[in-house]
């Protein structure tokens, strides 16, 4: 495919006629190298600008962003201390305006001509990066073909949302600089943005003229319009009895029982994202973006196998989970998290990855999270697995949800060495609905009538109506009383 330059990217994703230039003349180099300043008149000649980078605002769809978008005609977009300081002070004035920041790099790296000093500006830009997250704004980034080096390395890799040309090639060490160091060519097919999304490492693969309606739809959710009080859904039907425990079990067991991909079908709009971003895509976790009615949240949960013999929630799926709790904290978004499974990665290579260790981390996280939360058990709840999604300020139950310490096979078997007693053990630990409201963890039950196999989409519609509800009513605590409330609420539980 043809790529794009910076004039023809800013044209083809924001509005047109929107764009403003931010830049200011380019600064000329400290040293009086007559050679270098030839590169840098030659290189603005055949690029039409005047550095590496250019940077502006404009409108997406109507929304005012900030945009920083290299050229790489201009000595193979490198970054010197010129293009640094552009870039930092666009960071900079885009979160004084608290604008969202889009980020087109497409560079080599750092420019070889200016040496350490212009290194060292990585460690400036990414400071800029940072203070723009921490005021809670948006960072997206569009990598684009080429991106390696230090700019992989620091602005590149820092995006909330991260999406990729199709076929660009991205890593840390570009490959003519693996060839000529080690006198073999890098491996085929590992630095393309393809492989970095079956790796985790981005959010998706999107060709630019797709890339303003993806922005679009996940600005509208990270930065949601103000909502009003939001009405309480229809009243649910009663929680199922304490003897009907076995019978629910089963019921959730269900193949074709809706689940979480399902339920984000029934949001207003949902973006999936993809990864922990460190190299990991374990396909027992589920992240996205999400609105339901007015309330815009980060959603996880539990990706429900298709088949049975596929790979169970493990360590890097809660890796992928915490993501997503930063990212709620970071944009100031409520946090939805689902529960749905049979259990945890019970192996070998589960137990080395550090499976319980990531499952504390993920309680230590959600129990204390800066957000607003809401968790929902959707179907099964078995184990350290489901327990791990579970703390949240609300929790909402599927009539036939369930929560328990193993299945209960699992239990019979340790207390009886048969799985007979299953049904009875289910009884008498309590894991349905009806003990799990009466001991106060579930707050709101959405009915299934009489199961949600039957009728998923009207399932789904009303779990998402009870989702709009709670999310409305935690935002609505304030923030020091809300993580208190949290703690009470499970320091008490039975009590």
């Amino acid at each position: 495919m043809r790529r794009l330059n910076a004039a023809e990217l800013i044209d083809t994703v924001l509005d047109a006629g929107s764009f403003r230039s931010w830049d200011a003349p380019a600064a000329a180099p400290a040293a009086d190298d007559g050679g270098y300043r030839r590169e840098l008149a030659a290189a603005a000649g055949r690029s039409g600008t005047d550095e590496s980078v250019v940077t502006g605002e404009g409108l997406i769809r109507g929304r005012r962003v900030a945009v920083i978008v290299s050229e790489f005609t201009f000595l193979a977009g490198s970054i010197g201390q010129a293009a640094a300081d552009r870039i930092t002070a666009a960071i900079e004035r885009a979160t004084t305006e608290r604008l969202p920041l889009l980020a087109g790099p497409a560079s080599g790296g750092t420019r070889m001509q200016e040496g350490t000093l212009a290194f060292l500006g990585m460690v400036k830009i990414t400071a800029a990066v940072r203070r723009h997250r921490q005021a809670g704004l948006p960072y997206l980034v569009y990598l684009r073909h080429p991106t390696t080096g230090g700019v992989m390395a620091s602005w590149g890799s820092l995006g909330h949302v991260t999406v990729a040309e199709p076929g660009a090639l991205l890593g840390f060490l570009g490959p003519r600089v693996f060839e000529a160091l080690n006198g073999r060519p890098f491996p085929e097919n590992v630095q393309v943005a393809e492989n970095l999304f079956d790796k985790g490492l981005v959010d998706a693969v999107v060709p630019p003229e797709q890339l303003s309606e993806i922005l679009d739809r996940a600005l509208a959710i990270l930065l949601p319009e103000p909502a009003g009080p939001v009405p309480a859904p229809e009243t649910t039907a009663a929680a199922p009895a304490s003897d009907e425990a076995w019978a629910s079990i089963e019921i959730s067991r269900n193949p074709r029982r809706p689940d979480l991909r399902y339920l984000l079908a029934a949001a207003d709009d949902a973006l999936p994202l993809n990864g922990t971003g460190q190299g990991e895509n374990d396909p027992g976790l589920l992240l996205a973006l999400a609105r339901f009615g007015s309330q815009s949240c980060i959603v996880l949960g539990h990706h429900r196998p298709r088949h049975p013999d596929a790979p169970a929630m493990g360590p890097g799926s809660l890796r992928e989970a915490r993501r997503g709790m930063r990212l709620a904290e970071e944009l100031g978004l409520p946090l939805l998290t689902v529960i749905d499974t049979p259990g945890a990665d019970l192996s070998k290579e589960a137990e080395e990855a550090g499976l319980a260790g990531e499952i504390a981390r993920s309680l230590q996280d959600l129990i204390g999270l800066g957000s607003p939360s809401v968790s929902v058990l959707l179907g099964q709840g078995s184990g350290g697995g489901a327990l791990a999604l579970l703390p949240a300020d609300r929790t909402i139950a599927a009539q036939h949800a369930w929560l328990s310490p193993l299945p209960p096979e699992g239990a019979s078997a340790i207390l009886y060495r048969t799985t007979e007693h299953a049904p009875s053990i289910a009884a008498a630990q309590g894991v349905n609905v009806a003990s799990l409201h009466r001991i106060g963890l579930v707050d709101h039950i959405v009915d299934e009538r009489p199961d949600a196999a039957a009728e998923p989409k009207d399932f789904c519609r009303r779990m998402a109506r009870a989702i709009e509800y709670e999310l409305s009513e935690a935002a609505a605590q304030p923030a020091t009383a809300r993580l208190e409330q949290r703690w009470e609420k499970f320091a008490r539980l039975g009590t």
